[in-house]
């Protein structure tokens, strides 16, 4: 029977709206639906008006009437374009020795280094002969389980011993004072914080369209004022109190920073406490090994009457420490995106820190000098440590000082026991003018004549260290009154006697006169005439008396042959 010609007219419709949208096995899906629907000649007259091959429609029929499972592709499984890697067997390993050079790859290799931008990985695989381009890169990492990541600051910086162990310690000590309501702080230095107009990271809540302006560039000069936060973090009241500091982080500044906390807070807290637990890191200015703050806090607990027990956390584990992620982690929230124009705008801020837990912060400005450079003498270091009374288990992290009672203080070490006077008799032989080029009249002249000079080059370098990190300054070397001062500078120029006789004769450490005559050279420059000149003017003496026997040789030749050319 024929096919209707008004039926062959709706498919050809059907068909020019239908097949361009479809993909070859789909078209050959619906075209042998459309011939089975239509009987007997159904093939042909499809074929004949969606224009393909009968082949092709019997193809699909035979599918259709064997039931075939869904591809979901338009393909059999292995056809279509290869891959890239399938097509270059050696695209993978130069990828892998490319992102992997400490595993994969030769040393010496340029694919070594390159960055993890997926342009320069494909370049640099295009020039050693594999070329791709960067979206199959980047479906190869993929596939390779690799993807663009950070760096995550997990690892521990170095294996302590008892690390472990020491924290356990600190919580059953901070346990034991808070069941019985006695006071527990965490402290620590925030880092420092310039006052001005300077732009600060963080985001805040503006009207749209008008950001806070600062300057493009921050320029901070050593006369900038800056801000050091010391956090006092109390575990048992969970309230903070940061002092402010406004010259150096000092051991001074961080005891003076508990001795404020204390008197203004801590004393109305815990008004009946008798100890007091403090759990600080390992470096900085509250240095498990600092004898100077030992000494601050020998003295605040004299002045309070408390029992401080001090924990320093292992070196390297300081963010365990509670003022970390308690305090200055909400101090932080609190200035984001904010200008710190001025002190008040800081203590204002810090001040308004707040938690839905309950945390309160106060803070209070500290105008006081610290200056840094205190070297203790043995003496003085081994009287604060007869008061540092050490745990038994990690004695250099854990230690107590009590209350000193005033009836059973030691006396001072004399002053005069530290530097014992220089001997007249040594000044008078180093003096001589077969040493110096000088008579004594033209040194005590010259002596004098410097002394203006040398107050302006000092109140100079004190002003010039004035509220900056004075790294490599060490005056830690005794002191030496200006005359001898000179007298190194003249010696050590002139080479006329070695430093360590000339130490040993004026009773002081070599190193303490090379120090001092390096500090004093710039200062001849000042003196004025030529008698100075001419004495340093000749060549340094190559061979110096390195004995006192062979220092008055000497001598004595020098007289000898002023007296033969006198006559």
């Amino acid at each position: 029977m024929a096919i209707p010609e008004k039926t062959l007219t709706v498919l050809d419709t059907k068909f020019a709206a239908v097949l361009p949208h479809l993909d070859e096995r789909q078209r050959r899906l619906y075209l042998a639906s459309e011939a089975e629907a239509l009987g007997h000649g159904g093939i042909a007259a499809v074929a004949r008006l969606a224009e393909v091959s009968e082949s092709t429609v019997a193809r699909g029929r035979d599918e259709l009437a064997a039931g075939a499972e869904v591809l979901g592709r338009v393909r059999r499984p292995g056809g279509g374009r290869r891959s890239a890697a399938e097509r270059d067997p050696g695209l993978r390993p130069a990828l892998e020795a490319l992102i992997e050079p400490r595993e994969v790859g030769d040393p010496v290799s340029p694919l070594r280094w390159t960055t993890a931008s997926l342009r320069d990985l494909a370049r640099e695989l295009t020039e050693a002969g594999h070329p791709v381009s960067a979206p199959v890169v980047a479906d190869l990492l993929h596939a390779m389980g690799f993807s663009l990541q950070g760096m995550a600051k997990t690892r521990a910086g170095s294996h302590v011993p008892d690390r472990d162990a020491q924290f356990r310690h600190i919580n059953t000590a901070v346990e034991s004072f808070l069941a019985r309501g006695l006071p527990v702080v965490s402290v620590d230095a925030k880092k420092k914080e310039p006052i001005g107009d300077f732009t600060r990271p963080g985001r805040t809540y503006r009207p749209k369209g008008q950001p806070l302006i600062a300057p493009d560039h921050d320029f901070v000069d050593p006369d900038t004022p800056i801000a050091i936060p010391y956090g006092i973090y109390d575990l048992g009241r969970d309230s903070g109190w940061v002092n402010v500091g406004t010259d150096r982080n000092t051991a001074a500044f961080a005891v003076e920073s508990l001795r404020r906390w204390w008197n203004s807070q801590g004393r109305l807290d815990y008004p009946g406490a008798d100890r007091l637990l403090v759990t600080a890191d390992s470096g900085g200015a509250n240095s498990a090994d600092s004898h100077l703050f030992k000494m601050g806090l020998a003295a605040l607990a004299d002045e309070c009457g408390l029992s401080v027990t001090v924990m320093h956390f292992p070196p390297g584990t300081s963010k365990w420490n509670k003022v970390e992620h308690r305090l200055f982690s909400r101090i932080t929230h609190s200035l984001r995106g904010q200008p710190l124009t001025s002190y008040e705008v800081l203590l204002q801020t810090i001040s308004a820190t707040r938690t839905s837990t309950g945390l309160t912060v106060s803070a209070a400005l500290d105008e006081n000098d610290y200056p840094t450079g205190r070297v203790l003498t043995k003496a003085e270091r081994k009287a604060i440590m007869q008061r540092v009374d050490r745990d038994e288990f990690h004695g250099e992290w854990n230690y107590t000082i009590v209350p000193c009672d005033p009836q059973q203080a030691a006396p001072a070490e004399p002053e005069q026991a530290k530097a014992p006077p220089i001997p007249n008799d040594a000044t008078f032989l180093l003096t001589h003018p077969a040493l110096t080029g000088l008579s004594r009249e033209q040194f005590d002249h010259l002596v004098e004549e410097l002394e203006p000079f040398r107050r302006v080059l000092a109140e100079a370098e004190r002003q010039k260290r004035k509220g900056i990190n004075r790294r490599g300054y060490n005056p830690g070397f005794g002191f030496l009154d200006h005359r001898h001062r000179v007298l190194a500078a003249i010696l050590s120029r002139r080479n006329t006697v070695t430093l360590t006789l000339t130490a040993r004769l004026l009773g002081r450490d070599r190193n303490t006169l090379s120090y001092h005559a390096h500090r004093t050279m710039p200062l001849l420059a000042f003196a004025a005439g030529s008698d100075l000149d001419a004495a340093l003017a000749g060549p340094r003496r190559t061979h110096p008396p390195r004995t006192l026997e062979a220092l008055q040789n000497a001598i004595a030749a020098h007289e000898n042959s002023i007296k033969s050319g006198s006559s």
